[in-house]
């Protein structure tokens, strides 16, 4: 509908469809009706070819006249009925003519392109994306809907999903690129992460590459890439990010950061962006006297690049663990120990692409077992000691990424393979692996999300103890089923613990308040999972069905979440707090 196919300055599509295709049909229609054709002036073709040369000379009140006394409508009648309704300003009459038309010719995709412009002329924009979608799936290649449905997704702030469309038609072009505010970290480098420049196109898998390597960089809790329109239909790319340095923004919040595990007697001293490097110095400390530990790592981009990062880290436990079927109520005791633990793992993570980023490394370890009560859960084969080497390797895909709907899946797979030395040497293998989806419903902003996560998990070989998975909700663990806590008395142990699993983590958040120093959201969240093991004290006999709700509070860049878990089976609740960052 050539009268409101300007989109404003914000993109303003090439016309289409010029009057050429009109004419056409009115030549040969006006031939098939000279006089000796033996068709009558009140016949349909020859009030069509009457509303196609008024359509012509852009009388639409006398189009809207003749048409609308037409009882029985061809599909090419209500395309110049709706059309004449539209350049008068009757939307909603378009709009059920152009249907009308639609429904007697589905194939033409003339139909869906014009209802999209009713639509857009309402400002009903999700409509008009939706008439567009079904357009391109009739013409894929049609210039003006790529265009349009990228310029209605631009107005509506989803930016991957316009330069989804935009690029089908070489657009948009990239004017200059800014810094909103200019960061402190060396600006070489974090040009490395950049795969897209100025007066180049803004290609979408270009921008998930830059957003994959500028969070690798783990200086960047929150960020954002802003298309910003500019003259001569070129853009202008703003990069607006919360940069972590040092120990924090300020006072605060390097207290908060550093002493959010008070609670449960852990602080965590942490300095960021080292010599504006990207360079990371990370730390926990716990004196839990149930479960001590000393954790530290120093990571950084591999050759000042961010397309790779490197990490080292050393990791001291010495935990006290009681085996137990519940954390709750009346539990024997399955088996004791005392473990001590040393650790020390380098690494290298490339971030390839916007798709895919894979992990390798290596660990080398020592453990020993004190005041040992074996009970029916501790094997000798689960308490070798002695120095082991793994080899750890991870690989990251996304298998489906919508933009237009926001939605995403995400697979991952990852194998440690070791071998212990220990009075009976022995190897073992691990491998895990998981499906991520991730949907925000809305056409823009995050106000509801909706994850569910998929994991499972098996191993071959002798696992040592520290080696077996455990499904519960605790500070060292991630495979979370938030109605079995971890530990009881201080002592871990208490979660279900063996060599195989699976695991779905189901949750839905909800916006609640934020004015940017702090933030609230709530929301349920439903966990199940079944974990097996030869040894008679581990494992779980059945599947686990947890649900509750959790609440998700972040302050000055800080993240803390309070879970009300209740066990469908035994009926157990449970109440948790978790710290991250």
């Amino acid at each position: 509908m050539e009268g409101y196919r300007q989109l404003g300055p914000a993109s303003r599509p090439p016309a289409r469809r010029p009057l050429i295709r009109c004419a056409a049909t009115l030549l040969l229609l006006t031939c098939i009706a000279l006089p000796g054709s033996g068709q009558s002036s009140n016949q349909p073709g020859a009030q069509t070819a009457t509303i196609q040369q008024l359509f012509v000379k852009q009388q639409w009140q006398e189009i809207v006249r003749l048409a609308a006394g037409v009882p029985d409508r061809s599909a090419e009648l209500d395309y110049y009925y709706g059309m004449a309704l539209a350049r008068l300003g009757l939307w909603d009459r378009a709009s059920q003519a152009l249907t009308a038309g639609y429904r007697l010719q589905p194939g033409d995709d003339r139909f869906p392109v014009e209802l999209a412009g009713v639509a857009f002329k309402q400002k009903r924009y999700p409509e008009a994306a939706k008439w567009l979608r079904r357009a391109l799936k009739l013409a894929p290649g049609d210039a003006y809907a790529n265009d349009f449905l990228g310029s209605i997704y631009f107005l509506q702030g989803n930016t991957e999903a316009a330069l989804k469309y935009w690029n089908r038609v070489g657009k948009p072009r990239i004017a200059s690129i800014s810094l909103q505010p200019e960061p402190q970290v060396n600006a070489a480098l974090l040009d490395t992460a950049f795969a897209f420049s100025q007066a180049s196109v803004l290609s979408l898998p270009d921008l998930w590459t830059t957003q994959a390597r500028v969070r690798g960089l783990d200086i960047f809790p929150r960020y954002a890439f802003d298309l910003n329109a500019g003259p001569d239909d070129k853009f202008e790319v703003a990069f607006r990010g919360s940069e972590r340095n040092g120990w924090g923004a300020n006072k605060w919040q390097a207290a908060i950061s550093t002493f959010r595990g008070v609670f449960q007697q852990t602080i965590y001293p942490e300095y960021f962006n080292l010599g504006h490097s990207a360079i990371n110095i990370e730390s926990l400390l716990r004196w839990d006297a149930q479960k001590r530990r000393f954790e530290g790592s120093v990571s950084g981009p591999w050759r000042q690049n961010a397309k790779q990062r490197y990490s080292v880290q050393m990791d001291l436990r010495n935990e006290n663990w009681d085996i137990r079927p519940s954390f709750t109520g009346l539990a024997p005791l399955l088996g004791s120990a005392n473990m001590r633990r040393q650790a020390v793992t380098a690494g290298i993570n490339s971030f390839v692409s916007g798709r895919w980023d894979w992990s390798t490394g290596v660990e080398l370890s020592h453990r020993d077992f004190r005041n040992v009560f074996p009970g029916s859960a501790l094997t000798p084969a689960l308490l070798a000691q002695g120095y082991q080497l793994k080899h750890l390797a991870q690989l990251n895909y996304d298998l489906w990424r919508l933009p237009e709907k926001r939605f995403l899946v995400r697979s991952g797979v990852s194998s440690q393979a070791g071998r212990i030395w220990s009075p009976a040497s022995h190897s073992f293998l691990k491998l895990q692996g998981s499906l991520a989806a991730r949907w925000l419903p809305q056409a823009q902003g995050d106000d509801y999300q909706i994850q569910e996560t998929v994991r499972a998990g098996k191993t071959w070989g002798q696992v040592p103890f520290d080696e077996l998975f455990m499904l519960g909700i605790e500070q060292d663990n991630s495979l979370w089923l938030r109605a079995h806590i971890g530990s009881r008395d201080g002592r871990k142990g208490s979660a279900p613990l063996g060599r195989n699993y699976i695991l779905s983590n189901w949750e839905l958040d909800k916006n609640l308040y934020s004015n940017g120093l702090l933030s609230l959201k709530l929301g349920p969240f439903l966990d199940t999972g079944k974990i097996t093991d030869s040894s008679p004290g581990l494992g779980a006999p059945a599947w686990l069905w947890d649900s509750g709700v959790q609440a998700k509070v972040r302050v000055l860049g800080v993240g803390f979440a309070i879970s009300y878990g209740k066990d469908l089976r035994s009926g157990n609740n449970a109440v948790y707090l978790t710290v991250g960052r």
